[in-house]
């Protein structure tokens, strides 16, 4: 049996483009909401939008806790992590919106549906332009980092979901 490289195993970035296929998915299921008129329909979609927003807040934290900062430190071209913190604190107020959101109408709809954009546009540049410098910077053990990521995810889910670690 050949031997494994480290490039074929699964690492940090590995793990956040999991969750960015994750996020897509359910807002993909929000739209479908969004389109029915199916009573329950805005109970479903409340109950969506909160898991989404559990989702992305954890996903934000360990990249800011975790990976922008050793990215940072690994790379030359720091432009691209400026432009994520940006983009994660405008994705955070929409979070912060959607979660205070009184009425699930068509407002809640289109911040909703914003957020799935903003997302969309942050997971293109990572995917495209963050992630291949990454995985290039010889500095980064991203294999370790992963497994920091995982560590790191599973506490943040079970405290921000209320379930017991």
């Amino acid at each position: 049996m050949p031997a494994t490289t480290r490039r074929s195993q699964p690492d940090a970035c590995t793990l956040l483009e999991a969750d960015h296929r994750k996020v897509k998915k359910m807002f993909k299921d929000y739209e479908e909401l969004a389109q029915s008129k199916a009573r329950g329909a805005a109970q479903k979609k409340r109950e969506l939008a909160q898991e989404i927003c559990l989702e992305l807040t954890v996903h934000t934290q360990i990249e800011e806790e975790i990976f922008y900062p050793a990215v940072r430190e690994a790379i030359k071209d720091t432009d691209l992590l400026d432009e994520a913190e940006v983009e994660h604190a405008s994705a955070k107020d929409l979070i912060a919106q959607i979660q205070d959101a009184q009425e699930v109408d068509d407002m809640f709809d289109a911040k909703v549906t914003v957020l799935g954009e903003y997302v969309d546009h942050h997971v293109k540049e990572e995917r495209n332009e963050l992630f291949p410098k990454a995985r290039a910077a010889r500095k980064l053990d991203l294999v370790a980092m992963r497994e920091q990521l995982e560590a790191r995810k599973e506490e943040l889910m079970a405290e921000m979901s209320g379930v017991a670690a």
